[in-house]
C-alpha cells in the first residue's frame, strides 16, 4: 500500500499554499469577508477540478490507445451545493465535449464508462457520498 503526503502552509488568514508528493504548489483561498485574500481557487472548487482532471486524463489516454484523433477536448462541470452547513456538493454533473472528425460514439462512451467505473480514483472516492452523472457531446468540424 502506498502512502501519499501533502504539506499545507498558512500565508495569511485563510490563504494557504499546499504541496504534494509531485512537488508542485497550489494556492487555496477564501473570500475577503471570511479572512481570505480572494486570490485563489476555493478548496471545495479544487475538488471539482480534481474530479474532472482525473477522469479527463483517463478518457484522453483510452481514446489515444484506441487511435481516436481529437482536435480538442474540454469538460464542463456543474455541481449542486446543499443549503445548510456543512455545505457539500450533493450532485455533480460532468459534460465531456469532444471536437474532431470521425469520432465514434461507441469509443467515447466506452472510454468514459471505463474511467467512471474502473480507473478514476477521485470518482471512486466521491461516488458513495455525492451523485455523479455525466453526458458527452461530439462536435465535428462541419457543425
Amino acid at each position: 500500500m502506498g502512502v501519499a503526503k501533502a504539506y499545507l502552509k498558512q500565508i495569511k488568514g485563510i490563504t494557504f499554499v499546499g504541496r504534494t508528493d509531485s512537488n508542485h504548489w497550489v494556492t487555496v483561498d477564501g473570500p475577503e469577508d471570511f479572512g481570505g485574500s480572494n486570490a485563489a481557487i476555493r478548496p471545495k472548487e479544487l475538488l471539482l477540478i480534481s474530479l474532472a482532471g482525473c477522469t479527463a486524463s483517463d478518457v484522453a489516454a483510452i481514446l489515444q490507445k484506441k487511435r481516436v484523433k481529437l482536435d480538442d477536448f474540454e469538460m464542463n462541470i456543474s455541481a449542486e451545493t446543499t443549503d445548510t452547513h456543512p455545505k457539500v456538493y450533493s450532485k455533480i454533473h460532468l459534460e465531456f465535449v469532444f471536437y474532431g472528425k470521425d469520432i465514434k460514439e461507441k469509443d467515447v462512451a466506452r472510454a468514459i464508462e471505463l474511467s467512471q467505473e474502473v480507473y478514476c480514483g477521485v470518482t471512486a472516492m466521491l461516488k458513495n457520498s455525492v451523485e455523479i452523472t455525466y453526458s458527452y457531446r461530439i462536435v465535428s468540424p462541419e457543425e
